[in-house]
């Protein structure tokens, strides 16, 4: 049984567990579907039985994403419909304690940096991919190769200076942040639209996932840029998120059009376990780091759940 928590008035976009304390999780959200109006970033308590909020923000744009800090307990980063960037700190109510403002569109994703911990990505409508330290008012750096949205930037999890993208322009890019002109190493190409996220396997360095319009899914190895590992699909509808599992290389989450989150062994392409109790489409999807099996959803249906996916762990 799920718990549930309703985001009135606002339709989930992000769902992220804190990295640092087992009870907590943020949800992104917009009103109006993200296309105009405000967004609330929602701070909630995990108990037995039920989720609580501990703080709620509101911004004066909808929310597409948010990032714990890897450093800082009570810190996260939110990416707004008007460009902007908040950091928020959960032990001060109301207003953020910094803002950057340099993305000229839509921030779409973004992701501190597991291995330095000193730095986030940011992903943008704009074209661009940034690169922040939260102590520094500007960004450190600006990633230009896509051509269209940026849907997702997402670190290496064994590497401190690599990472990949995707966008609208149906490419994969590995990017280095020791490369001196931001230029990307290495494009895949393979889907045949728009792809809307990517995750890498925590437990195989090499290996990533994304998710696209396309209605697939696909394993990339970075060593083989010219074609995929495995594909999953076409299905009946796209997926919106994808995200390893931090406890084990063979499962896979992801959420989408299709109303619902799957949990993928990649091993064999086959679905161990879905949750099919959101009424609308589910954008937000992510593991606990703390609790095997345990997940997060949140969609625009105005809810966020967190459930336990039995098995899923090893």
């Amino acid at each position: 049984m799920a718990k549930r928590y309703r985001t009135a008035g606002f339709k989930g976009y992000a769902v992220k567990f804190s990295p640092f304390t087992s009870t907590l999780l943020a949800a992104a959200t917009s009103a109006n579907f993200g296309l105009v109006g405000n967004g609330q970033l929602s701070i909630l308590n995990t108990h037995p039985t039920a989720l609580s909020p501990l703080q709620q923000y509101d911004t004066q744009d909808g929310l597409f994403d948010l990032t714990w800090s890897e450093v800082h307990e009570n810190q996260l980063a939110t990416g707004s419909g008007d460009g902007s960037i908040k950091l928020w700190d959960i032990s001060i109510p109301n207003l953020p304690i910094a803002k950057y403002q340099e993305h000229a569109r839509e921030v779409m994703s973004l992701e501190w940096n597991y291995v330095s911990k000193s730095t986030f990505l940011s992903s943008s409508w704009d074209s661009t991919i940034k690169l922040w330290n939260p102590a520094t008012p500007h960004s450190l750096r600006t990633f230009q190769g896509h051509t269209g949205c940026v849907y997702t930037s997402a670190w290496s999890p064994r590497s401190s200076d690599q990472f990949a993208s995707c966008g609208e322009d149906k490419t994969v890019k590995l990017w280095s942040t020791n490369d001196p002109h931001g230029k990307p190493m290495a494009p895949f190409g393979g889907h045949t639209d728009q792809v809307l996220s990517l995750d890498w396997n925590k437990y195989s360095p090499t290996m990533f996932a994304t998710a696209s319009v396309d209605k697939t899914i696909k394993i990339w190895d970075v060593r083989n840029p010219r074609g995929q590992v495995s594909m999953f699909g076409p299905f009946e509808f796209a997926s919106r998120r994808v995200k390893f599992s931090p406890f084990s290389p063979n499962y896979l989450a992801t959420a989408g059009y299709n109303m619902s989150a799957s949990v993928w062994d990649v091993r064999t392409g086959s679905v161990v376990f879905v949750h099919d109790a959101h009424t609308e489409f589910v954008f937000g999807v992510d593991w606990s780091l703390f609790h095997p099996g345990q997940m997060a959803t949140c969609g625009w249906d105005e809810q966020v759940h967190v459930f336990n996916v039995p098995g899923a762990h090893a």
